[in-house]
């Protein structure tokens, strides 16, 4: 697998980024690979060229962090990887244990650090936008943090593009470190951040890393455990219109004797506004095939049929009322 450029930055990282939602604690979800479990999977990722890897201190509520980054680093030495990790959702039932405040920051690298044993951290990512802290006061925290060398790059996810380019603004304007990566949710079935976010960061440089490339199983024709207990299965998608674009992956899967899972990656990586894919796998056979998909070339007739079912729809996004804000609902009164 090749490496390519991350954006503007002069960072290297492989073509695709290994997203770690499915490695932690069986105790957090069923369908989380335990360390055991994950590590022939990890080791896989590495034997096929992936060193970019991403995860989230509220994956199985920081056991993703340590089983990750300790696995990995008992592999490869730690310079030969690229480890991503993100801060926003609430950790405890402390008020101050969430969000995007200097205290909440400053305290989230530092157990992440902690958690993942190194000394920093490649890519620091804030989860989604924090409406209730000064962007001035987020944006000076994470400047200081980069200077402290704890983390090289910084980068956003779920957001909508003017808030993020008024966070990037703050941080020109004041000569901080502004934002190299958008981590955004991206597939055949929601495609709403081609309207202005990609358009944005293509104008900025901006390195696009794209999440849930198979909607959450949808379109890879996938009936599992997580499809069975994860809330957002059912809430993101589902209608009428996805039904659609779901049986043409499946027909034109038919005419490449390939699995409907690799068109729909095909057809992901066929996009130039993403400079990463963020795939996921549970099983080693699940991951050679997504990677596998890097070689399945769709004809231009087959992705504009593809490209021409899709409609607008509502903005997945924590802050608006959606099935996003709906499904964290969910999920923090089953913690509760």
């Amino acid at each position: 697998m090749e490496t390519i450029p991350f954006g503007r930055t002069g960072l290297k990282v492989s073509q695709l980024c290994f997203g770690t939602m499915t490695i932690g604690s069986s105790k957090w979800k069923p369908w989380v690979l335990d360390k055991k479990d994950a590590k022939p999977l990890l080791k896989r990722c590495l034997d096929l060229g992936i060193t970019f890897f991403d995860t989230a201190n509220w994956y199985s509520t920081g056991e993703s962090e340590r089983v990750v980054a300790a696995t990995l680093i008992s592999m490869v030495p730690r310079d030969q990887l690229v480890l991503a990790t993100k801060a926003y959702y609430p950790m405890s039932d402390d008020p101050n244990d969430r969000g995007l405040s200097r205290k909440h920051l400053l305290s989230s690298v530092d157990a992440s650090l902690r958690r993942m044993g190194t000394d920093y951290i490649d890519l620091f990512i804030i989860h989604a936008f924090d409406p209730g802290t000064p962007i001035e006061e987020t944006m000076e925290a994470l400047h200081d943090i980069v200077r402290a060398g704890k983390v090289r790059y910084l980068g956003a996810s779920t957001m909508f593009a003017w808030q993020f380019e008024q966070m990037n603004h703050v941080a020109r304007y004041n000569g901080w470190t502004s934002f190299v990566n958008m981590q955004c949710q991206y597939n055949l079935l929601y495609r709403e951040e081609e309207r202005e976010m990609f358009p944005y960061c293509r104008d900025q440089d901006i390195a696009v890393t794209a999440f849930s490339p198979l909607a959450r199983g949808w379109l890879s024709g996938s009936k599992k455990v997580r499809s069975q207990t994860d809330a957002s299965f059912a809430l993101f998608h589902g209608d009428a219109l996805d039904l659609e674009i779901i049986a043409r992956v499946e027909a034109i899967a038919g005419t490449h004797d390939a699995t409907m899972a690799e068109v729909a990656l095909a057809w992901a990586y066929s996009k130039d506004a993403i400079c990463c894919p963020i795939i996921g796998a549970s099983s080693v056979s699940q991951l050679e095939n997504n990677v596998g998909a890097m070689n399945l070339e769709l004809k231009e007739d087959e992705i504009a049929s593809l490209d021409q079912l899709y409609r607008p729809r509502d903005v997945i996004n924590d802050h608006v009322p959606n099935p996003m804000s709906r499904y964290l609902q969910s999920e923090q009164s089953k913690e509760n």
